[in-house]
């Protein structure tokens, strides 16, 4: 597998070419899910950031030796998010077996899981819709620049600025769309 075309591969193909064998494809899913596992510990359940980083390491072991028990590989997002669930609750538990999960676990936890898996769909369907897009829409919507300073950064005239991020928006909604048997429809 070649990294430089991971994002037109889909996860039921990942996890096939993992189980092959292929350290590259292990490599791309590590790197398309490390974002995901990582804020699922550290913001899904405010583990602090060493229990946040010995939990990722945990999550990524337990993917590694239970990738052939996953029945669908195209579930793989929600596997990996189930596996974090658990050892974050694991950890969350340690001090004291007998709290049930209702106490450990955050409030509000599946919505926080929902935004995540939207966040990252987002950030997949933007690596696949070109570089300048990318860095465009980031620039203007994330980094809340202005026109002239998108501008200048990338060398247009501000009032091309406009019309670009507008067709980007397009190519975004459309890879969107395209992605959209691989999210969880908005409010289940």
């Amino acid at each position: 597998m070649d990294r430089r075309d991971s994002t037109s591969i889909g996860d039921a193909q990942l996890v096939t070419a993992c189980r092959g064998g292929d350290e590259e494809a292990w490599n791309v899913l590590v790197e398309r899910f490390s974002r995901y596992v990582y804020a699922i510990c550290a913001q899904g359940f405010r583990l602090s950031a060493a229990d946040a980083e010995d939990a990722f390491q945990d999550v990524f072991a337990k993917v590694y030796v239970q990738l052939d028990r996953l029945r669908d590989p195209d579930a793989l997002r929600p596997w990996i998010a189930q596996l974090t669930r658990r050892v974050c609750l694991d950890r969350l538990r340690t001090g004291d077996r007998e709290l049930p999960v209702e106490d450990v676990e955050p409030d509000g936890f599946d919505d926080q899981l929902e935004t995540l898996d939207q966040a990252l769909a987002v950030r997949e369907a933007l690596s696949g819709i070109g570089e300048m897009c990318g860095e465009m829409l980031d620039r203007f919507f994330a980094r809340d620049e202005s026109y002239r300073t998108i501008g200048e950064a990338l060398d247009l005239p501000p009032g091309t600025i406009a019309s670009r991020i507008s067709r980007c928006l397009d190519k975004l909604k459309s890879a969107l769309e395209d992605s959209a048997p691989l999210t969880r429809p908005v409010g289940r």
